[in-house]
């Protein structure tokens, strides 16, 4: 990935507190929605919400799609590359 390109993922991530909270919440762990809401104090509808926006950019990743309860989400490479810059 180029510079430009990481700038601007970095700037996506930055825009929103969900989602830098969330990514550094993550950080080198595995957590389910409701781990990353507890410690963030934010709602579970606000994580899921970000967890999405930071899935689409492929800055995670669930580990057990296929759950409907107890998913569990981890920071890609590229994710924990950015959390260097936040």
């Amino acid at each position: 990935m180029d510079e430009k390109e990481l700038y601007s993922i970095l700037g996506f991530v930055k825009v929103s507190k969900y989602r830098t909270t969330t990514l550094k919440t993550i950080g080198h762990s595995y957590m389910m929605p409701s781990e990353i809401a507890r410690e963030s104090n934010f709602k579970t509808s606000q994580v899921s919400s970000a967890l999405i926006d930071l899935k689409k950019k492929n800055l995670v990743v669930c580990l057990n799609e296929e759950a409907k309860k107890g998913r569990l989400y981890r920071c890609t490479e590229l994710g924990l590359e950015l959390l260097e810059s936040l």
